[in-house]
């Protein structure tokens, strides 16, 4: 998982589209929606983990984007 699109595909096989029109919303809707997948135990621990911490990096990229 190297992209928040591999993320998005990865939602999307579990019948999960997520726009809500603003970045950062989108990508801690995402993180919410794989911490459902994984307690559903659907994806590995691997996958999980990997998930998140792109998301989390991307969220933090956003937020220094809107302090400047």
């Amino acid at each position: 998982m190297k992209t928040v699109y591999d993320v998005q595909q990865l939602l999307k096989r579990f019948g999960a589209i997520i726009y809500m029109g603003n970045r950062l919303l989108d990508l801690e809707m995402m993180e919410k929606e794989i911490i459902e997948i994984y307690q559903a135990r659907l994806i590995e621990p691997t996958v999980y983990r990997d998930a998140i911490l792109l998301l989390r990096s991307e969220m933090q990229r956003e937020k220094e984007k809107k302090k400047q």
